[in-house]
């Protein structure tokens, strides 16, 4: 099963049979996959299904809504406080696409010194990956995140990529991040819920 969030609302993408009479389970094909997308990104919806037998559902859905890969980081300085950005209304972690022939770690590593001027950065783990569905030119497109818990020991000024549409970039305690989190995407809160971050 995958969690795929389309406008704050799931997408779940399942191998196991469901018929649960609310007309929000949908098949494997162009159609459908867009009708259900379209469906949760007006609000008709607040969650639907993606049903295909078999173990292979996310390279299939990925067959017709094409994936973009992208990197990220949860990093911490030596005080344990995590690093965040704002943008577009929200609190965010900083990540983005992979260049041509780079790997998903330097991915990472580069888009958070990008994004937020912080560097000396150390990958200490990975995470997960998380999935939401963006819209491109007017086509849907599926994003695959991979997360990393990173370490900093840097403690220079911090420098918003504006021209990425960030407009803060904060290091925060236990109690900012709580904040922060209410006003974030529930693929960030889902990473926080799920490492134990603090």
């Amino acid at each position: 099963m995958y969690k795929v969030f389309v406008n704050e609302l799931p997408l779940i993408l399942t191998n196991q049979p469901l018929n649960n009479g609310i007309g929000n389970v949908f098949t494997l094909d162009t159609d459908s996959i867009h009708y259900a997308i379209t469906s949760l990104y007006k609000k008709r919806l607040q969650e639907a299904f993606i049903y295909e037998p078999g173990n292979d559902i996310l390279e299939k859905f990925a067959s017709k809504i094409p994936m973009v890969l992208a990197a990220g980081g949860l990093v911490k300085n030596k005080k344990g406080k995590v690093l965040f950005i704002f943008r577009q209304g929200k609190w965010d972690l900083p990540k983005g696409k992979l260049d041509k022939g780079e790997s998903i770690e330097a991915a990472a590593i580069r888009e958070v010194e990008e994004e937020t001027g912080v560097q000396n950065i150390q990958v200490k783990r990975f995470l997960q990956t998380t999935y939401h569905i963006f819209r491109n030119n007017g086509q849907y497109r599926l994003k695959k995140v991979y997360w990393f818990e990173m370490f900093t020991d840097y403690k220079g000024k911090l420098i918003a990529q504006a021209d990425e549409g960030i407009t803060e970039v904060k290091w925060k305690g236990p109690k900012k991040v709580e904040k922060a989190l209410r006003e974030s995407y529930k693929n960030i809160r889902i990473l926080f819920e799920e490492n134990l971050v603090f």
